[in-house]
């Protein structure tokens, strides 16, 4: 334990900064060091770190209920590009007009493309109905 004083003659005499670094201990902690160049080296370590990141988007694909076969497996195609890609994908359905007296045909959509997309990816959000909409939303994998 060095008085401050002390510490501060100490750090003109190298021509550095006395900078303290933790400030809730008691006593406090503090360190000699050149203040701009660690400003700036800790600034690189986070620029860095941002590049590395993932950001996970949120795609959606809207599908009707009664969607026929090549429409399905085109909209699956877009599902599993997107799922490989780390992204989450959203799935609305909307139902016009009669449709929503046959609710049970779009969850039947929604619930074999679960199944058919059962090994690559997870369903984050189960279908619901909100309204005239009915959605659900796909996480892929952890590898």
């Amino acid at each position: 334990m060095v008085d401050i004083r002390e510490a501060l003659k100490v750090a003109e005499e190298v021509e550095l900064d006395l900078v303290e670094v933790a400030p809730n201990v008691n006593p406090p902690v503090c360190r000699i060091m050149d203040y701009p160049k660690f400003k700036y080296e800790q600034e690189k370590k986070e620029r860095e770190a941002k590049k590395k990141q993932h950001k996970t988007h949120v795609k959606e694909l809207k599908v009707g209920p009664m969607i026929g076969d090549h429409d399905y497996r085109v909209k699956f195609r877009h599902l599993e590009k997107f799922l490989k890609r780390g992204d989450k994908v959203k799935i609305t359905m909307r139902f016009r007009g009669r449709q929503m007296q046959h609710v049970d045909l779009g969850r039947n959509v929604l619930l074999r493309l679960i199944s058919d997309a059962a090994g690559i990816g997870d369903v984050e959000r189960q279908p619901m109905m909100d309204g005239r909409v009915m959605s659900m939303v796909f996480q892929g994998k952890l590898q």
